[in-house]
């Protein structure tokens, strides 16, 4: 038996033959029912089907008032034309060529602490703190290559003050003045005459830094350093002052001469603290080491000075 034609579906045309056969079974009527008409719920169904088929699926977006939607971007809001009156957007210029080279950045200038002199430095200086600024000290280039700084060492009060050119190798080594073989004479000699370093006499140097080599004192190096000197003359008040070499010598008292013209008497030295102070000259000791037959004009020297009152 042939079935019925589904709903929503037109009935095939019959023949009469088939259309008498239908009729005997009792099925004409029904068989030849006109389908019903689609309902309107129906054919969007049967629409969706046909975009589906014919276009990519799209994801369908959730209800926002469901309790279990998802948050879904909004939408970009629709910008309005402009009206007749509204001024013309100018497209952003587009830049040809290589790109822009970035400008450096400058650095703030800092303003550099101004140097102040040495004599200016020590004007007012106590002991200790004379020393403090001998230590660190760079007013010459000397300081690039010292061990150590020779401030001085002895007695205070100081009642004589032995005044040397330079440091040399040992006393670079261990920062004290007169350590090597020239300090083991001066202490004889200083014993000759009752004196001794630990207790009455202070001994320090024109240059408080040792030359490269041992060589002699430059112009600028002595500028530079002679006004620690001048301050520990100040501070120490000695009632004497011997001077040992042509350098210390020329310095201290402001002459050109030489050795062999200054020893021997007793020359003046002017202070802005207090009266003039004896001065008495003679060889330095490493001189003496190297020529002994002057070890007697030295002698003499220290008798003289020894004799002040």
């Amino acid at each position: 038996m042939s079935a019925i034609p589904p709903a929503g579906v037109a009935a095939p045309r019959v023949n009469p033959l088939q259309r008498i056969w239908l009729r005997e079974i009792g099925m004409e009527k029904l068989w030849l029912k006109p389908a019903p008409a689609v309902r309107q719920a129906d054919a969007q169904v049967i629409d969706l089907k046909k975009e589906a088929s014919v276009r990519p699926a799209q994801v369908e977006r959730p209800d926002p008032a469901s309790p279990v939607a998802l948050p879904v971007a909004a939408a970009p809001q629709a910008q309005a034309a402009p009206g007749p009156d509204a001024p013309a957007r100018v497209a952003p210029a587009v830049r040809s060529g290589p790109p822009p080279r970035p400008v450096a950045k400058q650095e703030p200038e800092v303003a550099e602490a101004p140097v102040i002199p040495v004599a200016e430095r020590v004007r007012n200086a106590t002991l200790d703190e004379l020393r403090e600024q001998v230590v660190s000290c760079t007013a010459c280039g000397l300081c690039q290559g010292r061990r150590h700084a020779v401030f001085g060492h002895g007695g205070q009060p100081a009642c004589w003050l032995v005044v040397g050119e330079a440091p040399g190798e040992q006393e670079d080594r261990q920062g004290q003045p007169f350590v090597g073989r020239s300090g083991q004479l001066l202490d004889a000699m200083l014993s000759a005459v009752g004196m001794s370093r630990e207790r009455d006499v202070f001994i320090a140097n024109v240059i408080k830094c040792r030359p490269p080599g041992n060589r002699n004192p430059k112009p600028e190096e002595i500028a530079a350093c002679s006004p620690y000197l001048m301050r520990q003359i100040e501070l120490l008040k000695p009632e004497r002052i011997l001077v040992l070499g042509r350098f210390a010598a020329q310095t201290l008292l402001g002459t050109e001469a030489t050795i062999g013209s200054l020893r021997g008497r007793v020359h003046q030295l002017k202070t802005d603290a207090g009266p003039q102070i004896p001065v008495i000259v003679s060889y330095h000791p490493a001189y003496l080491l190297r020529s002994p037959v002057e070890k007697s004009r030295a002698w003499q020297d220290l008798k003289l000075a020894a004799s002040l009152n």
